[in-house]
């Protein structure tokens, strides 16, 4: 029974989590509407509060003229573009920023042919990477800001047939004389984007400013039947050499600002299902890692990195740089980039177990090129490393089995008499050599490395859209005909059939709801997922039926 009883736990449990998670996405934090945005220039007023959508420290311009031109819109003039073979890239004049990101090599959907938009500038689902400079409050000197507005040397860049690079430059002037030329680095294959300012001070008197980098973004709930009873982390992260890898959730940054100073290296990142925004600052340079929650006008939540003020003396000039990363969690590339970039694949708790799943996942696709078939091995090469484990749990449950018409008439015989009842049982299974908990410890073991494969099929963006076999034309999606989730409620069922019935009925009831119950969820979970579950479960029959049958005839 105590299969049953740690099975039954295991299920419900997973059942909770499910609920729960379904819970949040209905019941938590929703986004508020965003509202039409206030516009400022770049004239210099010293009285005007500093705007909730940038680091603080630096005089900030007053409402300028310039409109939005529509709702849920950030400030826009000329727009910029830049195509690469990987990258579809829309800059503004204003601010000079990365105002809209378009992946071509990843399409909405298997149905919906365009490209995945990761950055836009309008709609509920506002996301931009901004930039610039806030000076010191005594210094009041004029500084381009991301309000501030760029003039461009042309509106459209691509990158030609054997070229490695394109490069796009944007001025600002202050009144003051000091040139700005702020260029975009984009590379071929690459989601990569570097980001370069040269101030030239060509003035009698110093220039001061820190340099700031921020993503800001407004939340959203994703609602599709893929993601109705699956949740995924959207929100900050970011990496130091102290704290490592820490997600920052947007009720974090409405509660309160994050301020880590004296960071040297890391990064700030926007994490959300198989995507991510980063900006990776020099890993020599020192920056403070900040936090804002702009309720106005978009109620949106920023996270960022501002260096320590720099000078630029009278006549001289300095270079300041970035890189900023706006694309797939392709593990392999983001580690290239800094150090525990890839952890924003999140593979939670698990991590450690996960990664080496991962890796064998990545070598089987290599060989095979078919990732569907990738799971399948994969899967198996668990069950058999596994295999020893799972025979001790099988077989106690086999004896279990054997044995349940003497359990059954020793429940008859001695009533609700549960004392005498259990007195007799032990003695059954002492003169049996029946350890009823005999099955339980190799099913506690095996339960990390099914659960961190879990998370490697469902964050790891490869599974996006990816082809298996006949009407599987997306493991990152719900099978569209449910033939999968079928076959999974199948095979669970018949893998209860071959464990001893529950003695308790209302045990009996719930172990024969459950196969039902797992099938609705599955209805709704990823194709891949799904596979992985009934190959796991067809092997773990075909185990099982082996050595019941060897039991049953008299084996050991």
């Amino acid at each position: 029974m105590g299969n049953q009883r740690l099975f039954l736990l295991i299920a419900l449990s997973f059942v909770g989590l499910l609920l729960f998670e379904a819970w949040q996405k209905d019941y938590g934090p929703t986004p508020t509407t965003a509202q039409t945005p206030t516009t400022q220039s770049s004239q210099p007023n010293t009285a005007t509060p500093a705007p909730k959508d940038m680091p603080s420290a630096a005089p900030t311009p007053p409402a300028s003229p310039m409109v939005s031109g529509a709702a849920n819109k950030l400030p826009s003039k000329q727009r910029i573009h830049v195509h690469t073979d990987v990258l579809d890239v829309t800059l503004d004049t204003v601010g000079g920023d990365v105002r809209q990101v378009d992946l071509p090599k990843y399409t909405v959907s298997y149905q919906d042919k365009s490209p995945f938009q990761i950055l836009t500038d309008h709609g509920a689902r506002l996301y931009v990477a901004q930039s610039g400079f806030v000076a010191p409050r005594d210094a009041k000197l004029v500084v381009p800001s991301h309000t501030s507005v760029y003039t461009a040397d042309k509106t459209d860049y691509r990158l030609p047939s054997g070229d490695k690079t394109i490069k796009v430059n944007l001025h600002w002037t202050s009144p003051q004389g000091v040139v700005v030329t702020k260029t975009y680095v984009f590379t071929r294959g690459s989601y990569e984007i570097k980001l370069f300012y040269t101030v030239r001070n060509a003035t009698d008197q110093p220039w001061k400013a820190s340099f700031y980098r921020q993503l800001q973004r407004t939340q959203y709930a994703e609602g599709s039947r893929s993601t109705m009873f699956i949740h995924t982390y959207m929100g900050g992260a970011t990496y130091t050499p102290e704290q490592r890898y820490k997600k920052i959730s947007f009720s974090d940054m409405q509660d309160k600002n994050l301020n880590v100073e004296n960071v040297t290296g890391g990064w700030v990142a926007m994490l959300q299902h198989y995507f991510v925004g980063a900006w990776i600052p020099d890993p020599k340079s020192k920056n403070t890692f900040y936090s804002l929650y702009a309720p106005q006008p978009f109620h949106s939540y920023i996270i960022g990195a501002k260096s320590p003020i720099v000078t630029v003396p009278a006549g001289a000039q300095h270079e300041f740089d970035s890189q900023l990363y706006v694309g797939p969690k392709l593990q392999d590339q983001l580690a290239k980039l800094s150090p525990g970039l890839e952890l924003t694949v999140d593979y939670g708790l698990l991590t450690v177990i996960s990664k080496p799943l991962f890796w064998l996942l990545e070598k089987f696709h290599k060989l095979f090129g078919n990732w569907g078939w990738s799971i399948i091995l994969l899967t198996m090469l668990i069950k058999l490393a596994f295999y020893k484990l799972s025979e001790t749990s099988y077989r106690s449950m086999a004896k279990m089995r054997k044995v349940q018409p003497r359990m059954k008439a020793l429940k008859e015989r001695f009533g609700d008499d549960r004392q005498k009842m259990n007195q007799a049982l032990m003695e059954l299974y002492k003169t049996e050599k029946i350890n009823p908990l005999g099955g339980c410890l190799p099913i506690v073991i095996q339960i990390p490395v099914f659960i961190a494969l879990y998370w490697v099929l469902l964050e790891s963006v490869e599974m996006r859209q990816a082809p298996f076999i006949f009407w599987i034309h997306d493991l990152s999606a719900p099978d569209p005909f449910y033939v999968l989730p079928l076959l999974m409620g199948v095979t669970m069922f018949l893998q209860q059939r071959l464990n001893p019935a529950p003695m308790d009925p209302l045990q009996q009831k719930i172990m024969m709801a459950l196969p039902l119950m797992f099938t609705v969820f599955f209805l709704f979970f990823p194709a891949g997922l799904v596979l992985y579950w009934v190959v796991n479960n067809t092997l773990s029959i075909a185990q099982q039926w082996m050595i019941t049958k060897r039991i049953a005839a008299g084996g050991s």
